[in-house]
């Protein structure tokens, strides 16, 4: 089970200067290359060419994009105490409808509270 998905809470807790302590929406996660884009971290500018679309409108130029950072740089945010935790996982078996099936939640090390 991996430890960081889309759509988690992180902090940069490593990295540059100016994005170390803030805290941001994983977007994507490459589990191939161990690096994650997080929503406001790691800016640069990106150089496209200018086009023409069909309504006559340009787009391109330069724009500001989220690049990756590697996954070892950040740490989820725990949901009740808002600081930085690892991530553990817990093994429960479930009955439903007469079928019992195990369930691995994920939870806080800190608090250990479900994420």
């Amino acid at each position: 089970m991996a430890s960081i998905k889309k759509g988690d809470t992180v902090v940069v807790i490593s990295g540059k200067r100016e994005y170390r302590g803030k805290t941001g929406t994983v977007l994507v996660v490459d589990r191939e290359k161990g690096r994650v884009i997080v929503q406001g971290i790691n800016l640069v500018k990106k150089h496209t060419k200018v086009q023409q679309t069909e309504r006559g409108t340009t787009t391109g130029g330069i724009e500001t994009v989220e690049s990756s950072i590697h996954i070892s740089n950040v740490a989820l945010i725990d949901p009740s105490t808002k600081k930085p935790t690892r991530v553990g996982t817990k093994i429960e078996t479930v009955t439903k409808n007469g079928v019992k099936k195990t369930v691995r939640t994920r939870i806080a090390r800190k608090s250990g509270k479900e994420i």
